[in-house]
């Protein structure tokens, strides 16, 4: 009996090529897959999208401008009195102290002494002792001569009285009256010599004892010069405060009125050609809260060389300003304060203004960016004078134009922007 067929086996079907069926489940999910790279896909193509940049802008209009020159400055009192040592001496000690007030004539500086003897040594001294010594001898010896002079004068006088008033012919012959005359007259010229010896001897004495009351006692009796104040006002620096020994002109202190005071700012001479006497000047920063106005009084015709803290040397000249008006706040200031000042140099009551912050430089030309409905529009200005907050504009601009305050390096012409909201 033949065997049965026997059936062929069905090829094994790899598990790669097995078709899965379709469910609802894995539509499902092959929908949510697509549509979040569709999402990823769509944010991508926006933010790769130029975007408008956010800019603050300004507007350009007509208004005053005054322009400024800044610059440090120093107050000082205008005048300044230097009380110098008027002889040579030995100087008190000054009680005074910086700030002390003192009236013209009245208030004692300091009291200056003669000086002691360059000798003074045990010999020095016998010696201006035997002087005052041999000068007082002198002088008694002068006064023995006096008497003696007046002496021989009585006895003189006497016989020639006598002889006088005889008038009896025979009895005194003419060369006896002669004599008589004569030695009466001499008599009487030797009294009034042996006085002048006196006077001389006077002197002496005086002048030994002098020198020797400069060795024991150089004040005793009030030999002393008394230094004072020579105007009304304050000490603003002791300058020799010690005793000490003094030569003429050797400076004490320095006196001045504090509110005298007038402004003094080194300012370039580049600067200082534009400044005028009577500019108005602001002053700022002297620690106040309101600035104070004053004036240009004067600009010095010399300037100095001066090296600024970048080691450059800077030709300066000095402005010197008065305070127009003189408040109470003022009084606290004094010599030598720090104060900022601003001197105008030029004004216009109405120009075309626009906001610096606006214009930038390229190349040699001044230029700025214009609102134009959305989009950056780079123009051509031409800048006049400016005090730092706004400049004149002579050409490129007109009344009106809104200009982007500080653009950043990414506006370019034609850029789109738009203005930022502001913060309330």
């Amino acid at each position: 009996m033949p065997d049965a067929p026997t059936e062929t086996p069905q090829a094994a079907v790899p598990p790669w090529e097995t078709k899965v069926p379709i469910t609802r489940r894995s539509l499902a999910r092959k929908v949510v897959f697509w549509s979040l790279v569709g999402a990823l896909v769509l944010v991508m193509v926006y933010a790769l999208q130029p975007r408008a940049v956010e800019v603050e802008t300004g507007l350009v209009q007509q208004g005053p401008l005054t322009v400024y020159v800044s610059e440090e400055g120093k107050t000082r009192i205008r005048n300044r009195h230097i009380v110098a040592a008027p002889v040579a001496g030995s100087m008190q000690r000054v009680n005074l102290k910086a700030g002390d007030a003192v009236k013209a004539g009245e208030t004692v500086l300091t009291r200056i002494e003669p000086t002691l003897s360059p000798l003074l040594d045990a010999r020095a001294r016998s010696q201006a002792q035997a002087r005052v010594d041999a000068a007082t001898a002198t002088r008694s010896r002068a006064n023995e001569d006096i008497e003696m002079s007046r002496t021989g004068l009585k006895y003189a006088q006497a016989n020639w009285d006598r002889i006088k008033n005889n008038t009896d012919k025979g009895t005194v012959s003419d060369t006896d009256r002669d004599t008589f005359e004569r030695e009466a007259e001499m008599k009487s010229r030797e009294l009034r010599s042996a006085e002048f010896a006196l006077q001389v001897a006077d002197f002496e004495l005086v002048q030994a004892k002098a020198a020797l009351q400069q060795i024991d006692k150089p004040s005793a009796g009030g030999a002393f010069i008394e230094v004072r104040a020579p105007v009304n006002g304050v000490v603003l620096r002791v300058q020799q405060e010690s005793a000490t020994i003094v030569a003429p002109g050797a400076p004490i202190l320095e006196i001045g009125d504090p509110m005298d005071l007038e402004i003094e700012a080194e300012i370039l001479s580049r600067d200082a050609v534009t400044i005028k006497p009577g500019a108005l000047v602001t002053v700022e920063q002297w620690g106040g809260e309101v600035p104070v106005k004053a004036s240009v009084r004067r600009v010095e015709p010399a300037a100095f060389t001066k090296v600024s803290a970048l080691g450059v040397e800077e030709q300066r000249v000095l402005v010197l300003s008065d305070f127009t008006e003189q408040t109470p706040a003022l009084k606290a200031l004094g010599d030598r304060y720090r104060v900022e000042v601003r001197v105008a140099v030029w004004h216009s009551d109405d120009t075309l203004l626009v906001p610096a912050g606006a214009l930038f430089r390229e190349g040699s030309e001044w230029k700025t960016f214009v609102f134009d409905a959305g989009s950056a529009k780079a123009v051509v200005v031409k800048a006049g004078r400016t005090d730092g907050k706004y400049t004149q504009v002579l050409a490129g601009l007109k009344k009106g134009d809104e200009v982007l305050m500080h653009p950043p390096d990414t506006v370019r012409d034609g850029t789109s922007v738009v203005k930022r909201a502001e913060v309330k």
